[in-house]
């Protein structure tokens, strides 16, 4: 199967994260994929030109990365990030969704100062953005989410989140949240896979 991402996508990373985390990493051949390129055969891939992009070897395609990494669950033996009883699994989810928001809220920051002009940006829409993830991290630092018990898809989404917090924000949420400091540190310990995954690896 191919892989189509970047090195410093964070969607790219929980994808690489669970291959690697579930053992079927050697199953992935990783492509990197330019967005911005019309030229990148990514667009045809996905219709909507977003990593990452999974392409079976019978050439199907499976976007976006919640997608994927539920696919390369199912195709595992023995560990699994999905829990399949109802509570477990949709608190997983759940926080899925709360990391993957955050990354989303992050990436749109970036979006801003990188492709307008500096006179056309609008801190209104940045300021909008970086509440998000404030009010994201407040809540993740009030209840960091346990390590105790089996590692979910939530906690993979939460770790690449901060990881990706670190890439473009130059690690500022570290000051406020000590907390989440120690959790990431911890979840390191017990996830060798983050740091094998990440933009400089």
């Amino acid at each position: 199967m191919i892989l189509r991402s970047s090195a410093a996508s964070p969607f790219g990373r929980k994808v690489k994260m669970t291959a690697k985390y579930l053992g079927v990493y050697n199953a992935l051949s990783v492509e990197t994929a330019d967005t911005t390129n019309p030229e990148d055969t990514l667009r045809q891939q996905n219709p909507l030109g977003k990593i990452p992009v999974l392409i079976l070897d019978d050439g199907r395609k499976y976007y976006d990365s919640r997608v994927i990494c539920e696919f390369l669950d199912s195709k595992a033996d023995g560990r699994t990030l999905h829990p399949t009883e109802s509570d477990a699994r949709w608190d997983a989810l759940t926080l899925q969704a709360l990391g993957d928001g955050i990354v989303d809220a992050s990436i749109l920051q970036v979006y801003e100062k990188r492709i307008r002009p500096e006179e056309k940006q609008y801190q209104g829409w940045l300021d909008y953005q970086s509440e998000k993830v404030t009010r994201a991290l407040d809540a993740l630092s009030a209840t960091p989410p346990s390590l105790t018990g089996d590692m979910t898809i939530g906690h993979f989404a939460v770790a690449c989140a901060l990881g990706y917090l670190d890439l473009r924000f130059e690690g500022a949420w570290r000051a406020k949240y000590p907390a989440l400091v120690t959790w990431l540190d911890a979840f390191r310990d017990l996830v060798p896979a983050f740091d094998a995954t990440g933009p400089d690896a």
